[in-house]
């Protein structure tokens, strides 16, 4: 249970008691600032706390944005603040700064309305409906909805922001949030909270801001109403995502069956598994119901959900006597990849010095490509984002044969690649930006570098720093199409591919023998991805035995897991892996050499029993200790996050 303190007497007829408790807050009644201090000190350091003034005025849902958000351990809008357990302390020394010597000091937001107008009396509060402004503090514009006024809960935001622990201030858009000080102020505030439909607006605002267009006319027109059904009859977004995994799971087990009706329905449970996908994000929007375990389940079991359906269609395939492993496989391959790209080239730019400024000439283009509404949709089309490349699984699996899906597929995400890929070289070549330590660090975690490559790498320290600002991503791309081409144009159980592997190990070595903050260094992950990946499909392709697809299918689904799993962990502030697990499992060097050693020792089906022991290694490995971190990190009490998802 939190509990909201209200400061001042309670107004004759006003709601805010009730939309208090029916947020859950056990609501107290403080009448004077030393009665709020005592009343605060009461609440269990346990509980979130909020400070509300009891002139307000405004549509509960602006108090829920305001009030409940998990993921701000500081939040405010005009006439409440509110703390999570974090930041009790922090609200309480800023209760009693606001609260010092008051009845003889104009409080910090009075003072600056006098500043202005030449008076000490505060400016009477408009009821807001999107207009933005300065805060209280003087500090930078409030978001649009927000006026801060000189009541106690802004007095303590005027405080937290001086201290340096400014609290997040939501977007209200045109919902109401003010604190009247008179009764005509007050009427006209409830005018304007009647004249805006808070419900509908908390609809709109469970739909992600920025979507593909599939998603964006096709899907969220209803699922938002879905949405708000599960709400109502207290289901939590893990439970919609955990029906949709189930969805696309007997999606994938009906493509598996080989028959067209098991084609049809996968084609169609494969989109009702999307409409939840989408539901499950507006779910947690609308209910404000954000976890760091949420998030991570979210962006897990859409990768597995994916490719497990690729892996069904595969195998009914088979049934039909057509094998498309190695097209099943090569989708896995560049979807992957794709998405290590787009992780790889946010995390380098996401606190460097252009990150805020871009002004390359790509930039400028992309600008003002975007002041055209047309080519915003087809710019987000071209990308084959994942409502519009499940619509085209879908479809084509129910019309279709899977040969033909995975050459859709293929050619699809090739474009995409190639055409988001090239954008982010070009804008990289042409803007100055100076990357930061952190940057460079998430680059060498996302590396995955294993105790092979990292040994080399401080042998090569003084070499690579004499080396020109491209040498990175260079050698890491020769490496790597040098292993991947051997591994695939000569002969299966050869010599030649262990040599190349071991020029990759050496060549990996040197790519990261230096901090990460070349212009293009961040094409060094993806590279060593495709690298690892795609000399798996080589070899179990040269093989030309059954099982051996397979079984690189599951080792290289097991891979790409941790690769994903670390990448959520940069993005939840949580670090890499341990690096006992990367040791563990080789890094990406130690893997592709022991699959070459394993592919020239062995033979063919005993090295597909190889790579099914070893997939099976890795994925127990990298499961559980993700399984552990992420549940433990949720016990913990760690900062609540919400991933909007990717774009591909």
């Amino acid at each position: 249970m939190s509990t909201a303190i209200l400061t001042g007497q309670p107004v004759p007829g006003s709601s805010i008691e009730a939309d208090l408790r029916s947020l859950g807050f056990d609501v107290r009644i403080a009448p004077d600032t030393a009665t709020a201090g005592t009343l605060l000190a009461e609440v269990p350091a346990g509980q979130r706390v909020a400070v509300v003034d009891a002139r307000f005025v405004g549509h509960e849902h602006a108090l829920r944005l305001g009030l409940t958000d998990p993921r701000f351990p500081l939040a405010a809008i005009p006439g409440a603040v509110t703390a999570q357990p974090a930041a009790r302390q922090a609200l309480s020394l800023a209760m009693d700064r606001a609260t010092a010597g008051e009845d003889t000091a104009v409080s910090e937001p009075a003072a600056e309305v006098a500043e202005t107008t030449g008076t000490t009396e505060p400016a009477a509060p408009e009821a807001v409906t999107g207009d933005a402004g300065e805060t209280a503090s003087g500090g930078a514009p409030a978001p649009a909805g927000t006026t801060l006024t000189g009541d106690l809960s802004d007095r303590i935001v005027a405080a937290l922001s001086a201290d340096g622990s400014d609290p997040h201030r939501p977007d209200l858009g045109s919902l109401v949030a003010t604190v009247p000080d008179d009764p005509q102020a007050r009427n006209e505030a409830r005018q304007a909270v009647a004249a805006v439909d808070d419900e509908a607006v908390r609809l709109k605002s469970a739909v992600k801001a920025r979507d593909g267009f599939f998603t964006t006319y096709c899907i969220s027109p209803y699922s938002r109403y879905l949405a708000r059904w599960c709400a109502r009859r207290g289901l939590t977004p893990n439970q919609v995502t955990t029906a949709s995994l189930l969805t696309a799971l007997i999606a994938a087990a009906c493509a598996a069956t080989g028959t067209r009706a098991g084609f049809v329905a996968a084609g169609v449970l494969l989109l009702a598994s999307f409409v939840l996908d989408c539901t499950d994000g507006q779910l947690a929007r609308y209910s404000l119901q954000y976890s760091t375990l949420g998030a991570w389940l979210d962006a897990t079991f859409d990768r597995a959900k994916e490719y497990a359906y690729y892996a069904g269609l595969a195998l009914g395939a088979a049934r039909g006597g057509d094998d498309v492993w190695a097209l099943a496989l090569g989708a896995m391959v560049l979807q992957t990849c794709r998405h290590v790209v787009d992780f790889s080239f946010n995390e380098a730019n996401a606190d460097s010095t252009a990150a805020t400024a871009d002004t390359s000439p790509t930039a400028a283009l992309s600008s003002k490509l975007d002041s055209v509404g047309w080519t915003v949709w087809a710019r987000r089309m071209i990308v084959l984002p994942i409502g519009e490349r499940w619509a085209m699984i879908a479809v084509l699996t129910a019309l279709t044969t899977p040969r033909i899906t995975f050459y859709a597929l293929l050619i699809g995400c090739a474009f995409a690649a190639t055409y988001t890929t090239a954008g982010r070289v070009l804008r990289s070549l042409t803007r100055k930006a100076r990357r930061t330590d952190r940057a460079a660090r998430a680059l060498a975690d996302l590396a995955d570098t294993g105790p092979l490559a990292e040994r080399l790498a401080g042998a090569l320290k003084t070499t690579a720093r004499r080396l020109p600002g491209f040498t990175a991503p260079a050698v890491a791309l020769l490496g790597g199409a040098a292993v991947v081409t051997t591994a695939a144009l000569t002969g299966f159980g050869g010599p030649w591919p262990v040599l190349a592997a071991l020029l990759y190990v050496l060549t990996s070595a040197l790519a990261v023998a230096r901090p990460l903050k070349g212009s293009l260094d961040w094409l060094v992950p993806p590279f060593l991805r495709a690298a690892e990946y795609g000399t798996v499909l080589a070899l179990a392709a040269g093989a030309g035995v059954n099982g051996a697809l397979p079984a690189a299918y599951g080792l290289v689904a097991a891979v790409a897991y941790h690769h994903y799993d670390t990448v959520y962990r940069i993005r939840g502030d949580a670090g890499a892996p341990p690096p006992w697990l990367v040791r563990a499992i080789g890094g990406h060097e130690g893997r592709t050499l022991a699959v070459v050693v394993l592919a020239a020792l062995l033979t063919a089906s005993q090295f597909a029993v190889a790579l099914t022991v070893l997939a099976v290694a890795v994925a127990l490995l990298v499961l559980l200790e993700s399984i552990r971190f992420w549940v433990a990190a949720h016990r913990g009490g760690a900062p609540a996050v919400h991933d909007e998802g990717e774009p591909a």
